[in-house]
């Protein structure tokens, strides 16, 4: 016997923990805010090293940086974009600063890069893929029930080998300039393959990873 009362369809186990994907876009790249805040820093340094010295052009990076972090904090806003930008931008300035030559302002970035592409590869060889453990840690709450279904462990190790050539191969083309001396132009990729290929990537992630996970979850029983 019907009641005619509209009854709204019951959220899977999955669609009830998980936000939407534009959520999870939005909360790893910081939203729009955090893409430009971000490259500010960066876009100081190679405009003020171009029409200037070296030494100025990291005190302006760093300046911006620290303002920009000092903003966040004043409004009470997340920090942790900011404070990942800085961190990498005050060594990235300090080596530049101690060694006189402005390539070196980028070479912790393209260190870190050639160890997390590495890293991402290998965890992906021993079937610990690591995209997996970041998926757990920041979309799943800590849970890791991805580990129990060979599709997902499949699925998250295609993911992290993706990642770990992406970011091997664009680490690579700044090392190829940084090695040429090609100050400027390393400056310009540094921009143009950072934030880019990382939210093409994620967006990947989270649509296969969302589909994936609907398609594996259980079918409700009938009259259930």
């Amino acid at each position: 016997m019907t009641t005619g009362q509209h009854t709204e369809p019951e959220l899977g186990p999955e669609d009830e923990r998980l936000p939407s994907m534009a959520e999870q876009m939005a909360d790893q790249l910081g939203g729009w805010r955090g893409l430009v805040e971000s490259s500010i820093p960066v876009v100081v340094f190679v405009l003020a090293n171009v029409v200037g010295d070296l030494r100025p052009a990291v005190i302006a990076s760093v300046a911006v940086a620290l303002l920009i972090a000092g903003l966040r904090l004043a409004q009470r806003r997340p920090v942790r974009h900011a404070v990942n930008g800085l961190v990498g931008i005050a060594i990235g300035a300090a080596i530049a600063w101690r060694t006189g030559d402005e390539r070196d302002f980028y070479l912790p970035g393209i260190l870190y890069g050639i160890g997390y592409g590495l890293a991402l590869l290998l965890s992906a060889a021993i079937k610990q893929p690591l995209v997996g453990w970041i998926w757990s840690v920041l979309v799943a709450k800590g849970r890791s029930e991805w580990r129990d279904d060979p599709k997902l462990v499949r699925t998250f190790t295609q993911l992290t080998v993706l990642w770990g050539v992406v970011w091997l191969a664009k680490v690579g083309v700044q090392a190829g300039l940084y090695l040429a001396h090609q100050d400027t132009a390393l400056g310009v990729a540094r921009l143009a393959l950072g934030y880019p290929p990382y939210a093409l990537l994620l967006l990947i992630t989270v649509w296969v990873v969302r589909r994936v996970t609907r398609e594996t979850a259980p079918t409700p029983l009938p009259g259930a």
